[in-house]
Parts: C-alpha cells; structure tokens; sequence
C-alpha cells in the first residue's frame, strides 16, 4: 500500500529530507510540503525537474495553517516533521493536530539523513539560532587553511527564490551573489565567508552539492542552520551553545539532538552572559552531552569608531533570524551601543512600514531594535522605508553583511561586527585538532 505523505518545513531541510528519503520511493506519495517559519515561501511548487519521475507535475508548497485540512482532503496516512528551532512543546502541538486527523506523525533520524563525504567534514551546529555559529564557522575555516589545508564551506539551504535555479550553488565572489539574486539573509551567511576568501556551495541538492565541494576541498565546513543537524556526516561535530538562552539547550529541536551528538560544546557569549547562566549550560554539557569537549568562547563585538556613538540617538539594527526565531530580544548591536554610551536607543517601532510591521506583531518579545528581515524584494523595501523613517543620529547595523550595499541609507552608519575569540583553556584550535588527529 503507497502511503501519502506531507512534509512540514520551512524551505531547506524538508527539501533535503525528500531528496533523501522520500524521493524515487515507490512506498511513499508525497502530496505536499507545507512551509512557515519564512516569509512568503509557500504558494510555490516545487518543480518537476527536482522531484524526480514520479512527480511530473512537481508538488505543491502549502501554507502551513492549511495543515489539518490537507490531511483531510488528501486521506494523508503520514506527516513528516522537517524544520528546526521549534519548542518541544510545539512538535508535540503538531504532532496532535496530525494525530487527531488520523495522520501518522514522524521526526526523521538525524543520522538517516545524513550524507557521507569522501572528504573530512567538521559541522558547526547550534542548541538555538543566534548562538554564533557563523564566526566560529570562520575562526574554523581559519584554522583549518592555517593547516595547510584547502576548504570549502557548504551552507545549510536558504532556497527562497526560483528552485529551478537553486540546486548548486557556488559562491567565491560578489558577482556570484548578484546571480543567484540572493536575499539578505541568504548574503549575511555567505558574504563574511568570501570575504575571507572560502569557497561557499549551497542549494537543494546536498548530494550534488558533497560531490562539487569534495572535488575543490582537503576539507569540508558544515556551516549549520537554525538548530538543524548536518547533512553530511562529520568526523567533528561542534555545538555552540548561548548562556544567554541557558536551558534552551533542553527545550528546542532540533537542538538537544545536537547537544546529544556534540564532538566539541562551545559556551559562547561567556563575557556578556551571567556567570551562573553559564554554569547553568556547562552543567547541562557535563550531563547530557558526554563526549564533548567544552570550549569557552567570546562573541567579540568590534566597531572601528566606536566615538561616532557616544551620546547619539541610535537606531540599532541587528540580524533577523536570531531576533525572531531565535527569540533574542536584541543582539550585538545593542551591546556595542551599550558598551560604547549610546544617548539614546531609538525605538523603530513606531516607523516601522509594511513587513516589518507584520514582523513586529509575529515577534512581540523583539525589543528596541529593528530586525534586518530581507526575503524578499518587498521587505528589503520596507526595512529601506522604515531606516529612512526613524529620527536618529546614527544607523548602528550589526548584521553580517555590509548593510549599505544592499539598502540606500541617508543617514550616518556605523557597522558592528563580531568574531570569535577563546576564552581562556582549552582553545578551539587545540580541541579540534585533537579530535581530528583522533580520527
């Protein structure tokens, strides 16, 4: 008997999840994905030219709010749960919703899914958005070209755009980003990583993907998503970990996965968090996460005029994603302000327009700080509209990429930016070549 199936996801590991598991099964039909978490994604299709023979038609992208009513329509027999950086407590919400229209409910293994590469593979994953994975994906691209050794970054999916277009994906310059018309977010994960002069794949076709980045690399960074586990199986496996947040560790998914399954444990953030919240989290490592080793770190805030903000109304703009899934209520850009006499933090709220008005309402824990959201041609617009709005003395950003180059700013700017940096024994570097020489 074919089973019918929905995949729940938000544009990245529900196409991973298909492409591996579901894909050329003649066990399964798949009438759907549904899509939340981003902005505008749902409504799409994705395109017979992904979805392999059994699938001319391609599968349509529902929203999710539609989920109980598909189930119903469609006499679907199971529901196949395939995002992250969601309560436990909401997984289960779901898995009622499902249970209760008579649908089987499923979280697919972590190391199911996993592909195995030819090449070394060092994952840097998270317990919550937010944490730092990005600079301390760098600081171990860094690392690992000190080594002498040729890397190459693959980045958990960000295809919001045309599918078609998005199976590979290659970055190793400017212009590659203006091809692939990427979103803000989609260029605050790659931009810092050229920069450093890292070649970076991502896409929809992780298997595609591992063969094109094997062929360039000694070594492959896994530069992880949200709370999402890798896609490829890693001979180290690195957790960052945000005492900020102390005890999330234990409440989100997929994230206490990775706490389970973590190599290395690193303890961001150590400099700017309570002294017992970091106990907190280190107590939760030595219990639960058995094998890893626990790396102490800084999420070190640099601004290279940090005068321009003593005693000016500054509105501050921070990452996107950590602020509304990852539930921060500010980020580094607040704490520089902070740090460095801000007169005034300028509430963007009451000049918010359009999307970000609509984000603000989804997301009420998002304090004075206004969220960098950029999925879509309409909310760069937006974020545009609502900066050019604010009554403030200085445009503090604090998001991965250079902010001017994408929105017109008329105001004065001032980036903040943020690095790795060890805090105190054992360093990052020596832990992680200890586990790979182990291996």
């Amino acid at each position: 008997m074919i089973e019918k199936v929905i995949i729940m996801g938000a544009a990245g590991r529900d196409f991973h999840n298909f492409n591996v598991y579901f894909k050329d099964n003649p066990r399964y039909s798949v009438v759907g994905f549904t899509a939340t978490q981003i902005p505008d994604i749902e409504g799409r299709q994705y395109p017979p030219e992904l979805a392999g023979k059994m699938y001319p038609k391609g599968i349509r992208i529902y929203p999710e709010e539609q989920l109980a009513e598909l189930i119903r329509k469609h006499r679907v027999d199971l529901v196949a749960f395939s995002y992250s950086d969601v309560t436990h407590a909401d997984v289960m919400h779901k898995a009622s919703v499902c249970m209760a229209e008579g649908a089987d409910f499923t979280l697919i293994g972590a190391t199911y899914t996993m592909l195995r590469s030819k090449k070394p593979v060092i994952a840097v994953c998270a317990v919550r958005t937010g944490c730092g994975k990005s600079q301390t994906t760098r600081k171990v691209c860094e690392i690992m070209k000190e080594r002498g050794k040729r890397v190459v970054a693959v980045r958990h999916p960000m295809p919001y755009g045309d599918l078609r277009l998005q199976e590979v994906q290659r970055f190793s310059d400017y212009d590659d980003f203006a091809a692939n018309r990427c979103t803000i977010e989609e260029r605050e994960e790659y931009e810092p990583l050229v920069d450093q002069g890292i070649i970076v794949y991502a896409g929809i076709d992780y298997g595609k993907i591992l063969k094109a980045a094997e062929a360039e690399a000694d070594v492959i960074v896994w530069d992880g998503g949200n709370n999402d586990t890798p896609f490829y199986v890693p001979d180290v496996h690195i957790v960052l970990f945000d005492p900020h947040r102390a005890g999330h560790e234990r409440l989100y998914y997929p994230g206490e996965t990775n706490m389970l399954m973590a190599d290395v444990a690193v303890v961001n953030k150590v400099d700017t968090a309570p002294p017992e919240k970091v106990e907190q989290v280190l107590q939760n490592i030595r219990r639960f996460a058995v094998k890893a080793t626990a790396v102490l770190a800084e999420s070190s805030v640099l601004v290279s005029q940090p005068e321009l903000i003593t005693g000016k109304r500054v509105l501050v703009v921070e990452d996107g994603p950590t602020l509304t899934h990852g539930d921060m209520p500010f980020g580094a850009g607040i704490i520089a302000a902070g740090q460095h006499r801000a007169g005034e933090i300028v509430d963007p709220r009451p000049y918010a327009t359009g999307s970000i008005i609509a984000t603000y309402a989804q997301y009420p824990h998002i304090g004075r700080v206004l969220p960098a959201m950029g999925y879509s041609a309409r909310q760069i617009s937006d974020l545009e509209q609502t900066i050019a709005n604010a009554d403030c003395d200085l445009v503090l950003f604090a998001t991965p990429i250079h902010l001017p180059r994408i929105l017109k700013i008329d105001k004065p700017t001032l980036r903040v930016r943020y690095e790795y940096r060890d805090h105190g024994q054992p360093t990052l570097e020596a832990v992680l070549a200890e586990k790979l020489d182990s291996r």
